[in-house]
């Protein structure tokens, strides 16, 4: 939590970073500002990239990893342009031509867990440990006045690959519209919602953590990272008067590890490009906060190859996040839901499918405790339904449905505990109440939506 000493830190690091570094005034307002109310969320773990830039810790911008404060989702919106180390710059200090950190922000990600299934599926050994599950290596730095990156290589330890994960650049820079103010700019990154700066969204939804080898629901909506590090998407955002944001984005197919240009044995490139939107009205009183949003978008896919008929997928969502100051925690509320309209031209057309056209409902929400003594604690309700599809949605052992059907559900709980503010040890387990369209033989070969409950333990470290 935050303490009176971060709070006296905060109030000395604003000016002195002003007068050295050039510190925007949004910054200095809102650090000035926080420091006042000294309230307002949990010790947390930022990337180390962005905390060796700012030269402050990550609790300025994080609650509980990756979930945002609001001084977070400002220096996101800013372009991850503030900065606290020294620079090389070029030019008048007031419009520098150049303005690079002396030392590159680098940073490493570690976890390493432990899975542990009700039943262990057909002809596995239960009980998987990976070490490591993930390893990541972050670049996130101002490269610029304007503009900033967030970049991550990942090293995934099932796949035994090295690869570009999310990337998020940007172009940032302030304005007044009808005598308010405005933060607008650009973003240039690889995955539809991985710029977004609230936790109810796909790319930065609960569970932050999970295991990356136990059985999960076959069914997901496309903007559920269908297109994730396989497009290029460039877009406009703005928040108005500190309440009102706007984003429009398009994307287009930018495959890693495929041919360039697509070309016939590529698979799932999109027709054109995807739009992609997003609006919200945010709201802080008192101790509390209050985001209500909508997000979406449409995209045509050729199932394999670039040319002939395709599928179309058309996802609108809503969601909401509350935050609320208890004591010296913090009080976290996550929900969206997300209707997903699929006209299944291509995959119909080669038997792919038995249906021309299906729907996808999917409702998620969670709630979260988080203590000062870096405790917190965490439930979430998760539920996926749609038509029945006998063909997309099969028999097959463990991932398939007897029933053809692709409903599942179930609960989450969490706990956790960080020692340090860059240190997080989570136990989570996960109870399936319904598992692709059945509770008991939902895959046709015996197995219950019980058997893939999961225990699963996780180290994640951040340096």
């Amino acid at each position: 939590m935050r303490t009176i000493g971060t709070v006296l830190l905060v109030l000395l690091l604003a000016p002195t970073m002003l007068r050295a570094h050039g510190t925007p005034d949004w910054a200095r307002r809102y650090l000035v500002e926080y420091a006042a109310r000294g309230n307002a969320g949990a010790t947390a773990r930022a990337i180390p990239s962005f905390s060796r830039q700012t030269n402050l810790g990550c609790n300025a911008c994080h609650t509980a990893f990756p979930m945002l404060t609001p001084f977070g989702r400002l220096f996101k919106l800013n372009g991850y342009t503030l900065t606290g180390l020294q620079t090389i710059g070029a030019g008048r200090d007031e419009n520098p031509s150049l303005k690079i950190n002396l030392i590159p922000p680098v940073s490493t990600m570690l976890q390493t867990s432990f899975t542990e299934l009700a039943k262990a599926q057909p002809g596995t050994q239960n009980g998987n440990a990976a070490f490591p599950q993930e390893l990541s290596l972050f670049f996130g730095e101002a490269i610029s006045p304007r503009l900033g990156t967030f970049i991550q290589i990942t090293y995934d330890g099932a796949e035994g690959t090295v690869a570009i994960d999310n990337v998020d650049l940007r172009y940032a820079n302030h304005a007044t519209l009808a005598s308010k103010e405005m933060i607008y700019g650009v973003t240039l990154n690889n995955s539809p919602t991985v710029q977004d700066v609230w936790n109810t969204t796909p790319v930065w939804g609960f569970p932050f953590g999970s295991s990356g080898t136990a059985p999960a629901p076959s069914a997901a909506p496309l903007i559920a990272e269908g297109l994730a590090q396989n497009v290029a998407g460039l877009g406009a955002y703005a928040l108005w008067n500190s309440h009102v944001y706007a984003e429009a984005t398009v994307y287009r197919s930018s495959q890693q590890g495929s041919a360039q240009p697509p070309d016939a044995s590529s698979s799932f490139t999109t027709k054109g490009v995807t739009p992609y939107w997003r609006f919200t009205y945010q709201r802080e009183w008192g101790k509390q906060y209050l985001a209500l949003g909508t997000y979406g978008l449409s995209s045509r896919l050729y199932p394999t190859g670039v040319t002939g008929p395709t599928d179309r997928f058309r996802d609108v969502a809503g969601d909401l996040q509350y935050e609320r100051v208890v004591g010296n925690g913090t009080f976290v509320v996550h929900a969206t839901y997300i209707h997903e309209r699929q006209t299944l031209d291509a995959t119909f057309g080669s038997g792919g499918s038995a249906n021309p056209a299906n729907t996808l409902n999917t409702i998620r929400a969670d709630a979260s405790l988080l203590t000062a003594s870096r405790l917190g604690a965490s439930l979430a309700y998760f539920s996926t339904s749609g038509d029945a599809d006998t063909l997309l949605y099969a028999p097959n052992s463990v991932t398939g449905s007897a029933s053809g059907k692709p409903n599942s559900g179930g609960l989450v709980a969490e706990v956790q505990f960080m020692p340090w503010i860059n240190t997080r040890f989570s136990l989570q387990y996960v109870a399936y109440q319904k598992f692709n369209g059945g509770t008991s033989n939902y895959d046709g070969v015996g197995r219950s939506a019980s058997d893939n409950n999961t225990l699963y333990l996780l180290t994640w470290l951040m340096f």
